[in-house]
């Protein structure tokens, strides 16, 4: 049974400080996630001076502020990032990161990270593709906002410039913050999945956690949901994010989905084989039989226990002959 890869996204709920950034580590440990992930980028490479922040942004962040001023305080350093994946070594948890420039591709494969984890936004950004995919890395690729050609360029660039097509899971997603449930459209996650024969996931922005479990039920793989130290910090992704708690519950919630699963062979399972001899019936004689007495509809009933002659025998057993005697409610 293939373990469901739980991505607890801190992305830039570090507010910038170093020291909130461990603490969410320690939360993603305690929570036993398998992964924390930031976010990774170089402002200037990213985002035009006069960009617009997204309602959701202006709604939880200083208004009068530009994308640019808002991101750039958030901007994690190289110094930082060997401290933070020391950090996350000494916890025993993987440090993930999601590269949003060129120039933090380079960076992430200096650090070595096991895992690239494309963002939503770059999925029609083909340079960035080109160099992501020429790592040969395992690749986990989100797909908010996306139509299922847009899906279907990006692995043709990924896998032409050099990845492998079984290292790379294919998250749904959707990107507003929070998303309303009825724009979830799960069902999306596994046309993606068995349109392209992949892995596949889901990357989450609904409050609460009930979606995530639906979607491991459903088959993701991977399942990536932010987090933060408390909903009502300042920031542009506190308020869709899970507090401590709730991270632990999502993650307890899809362990027991996760075991739940099970093989999909269909037979008795060892907790309920005792209740088969309890729970089922034999065939037993509903009145006294003597000894060389036909075994009739007059005399046989079905009861419990199943210790006894299987009632899927009845019409073997009705019309032979009793070869001794019975009483009433003795197993034939």
């Amino acid at each position: 049974m293939k373990k469901i890869f739980i991505i607890a996204e801190a992305g830039v709920n570090h507010n910038g400080s170093i020291e909130l950034a461990k603490k969410l580590i320690d939360v993603a440990v305690e929570a036993r996630v398998d992964a924390v992930k930031f976010q990774t980028f170089k402002t200037e490479n990213v985002i035009s001076k006069n960009a617009q922040k997204a309602e959701y942004q202006k709604e939880t962040t200083d208004a009068k502020e530009s994308q640019f001023e808002m991101i750039k305080k958030l901007e994690l350093d190289i110094d930082t990032h060997y401290e933070l994946i020391d950090y996350c070594n000494s916890k025993n948890i993987m440090f993930l990161s999601t590269p949003f420039d060129l120039d933090s591709i380079d960076l992430l494969d200096r650090l070595e990270l096991p895992i690239f984890k494309i963002p939503s936004g770059e999925i029609t950004n083909l340079p960035y593709l080109e160099k992501i995919g020429a790592l040969n890395k395992k690749v986990i690729i989100s797909t908010g906002m996306a139509d299922i050609g847009e899906i279907e360029d990006s692995l043709d660039i990924l896998i032409k410039a050099g990845t492998l097509k079984e290292n790379i899971t294919v998250l749904h997603a959707n990107t507003m913050y929070p998303t309303p449930m009825e724009d979830v459209n799960l069902r999306a996650m596994v046309t993606i999945g068995n349109t392209f024969d992949i892995a596949y996931g889901y990357s989450d922005h609904t409050l609460g956690i009930e979606v995530d479990i639906a979607a491991v039920a459903m088959g993701a793989e991977v399942i990536e949901k932010h987090f933060t130290l408390d909903k009502s910090m300042n920031g542009p992704d506190h308020k869709a994010s899970l507090e401590p708690n709730e991270l632990k519950e999502m993650v307890k919630a899809i362990r027991n989905i996760e075991l739940a699963l099970g093989s999909s062979i269909k037979k008795p399972t060892p907790s309920e084989r005792p209740n088969i001899e309890i729970a089922r019936k034999s065939i037993v004689a509903s009145k006294k039989i003597k000894e060389g007495e036909l075994l009739s509809e007059e005399n046989l009933t079905i009861k419990r226990p199943a210790n006894g002659i299987n009632p899927m025998r009845w019409n073997e057993i009705i019309g032979t002959v009793a070869n001794k005697n019975y009483a009433e409610e003795d197993l034939i």
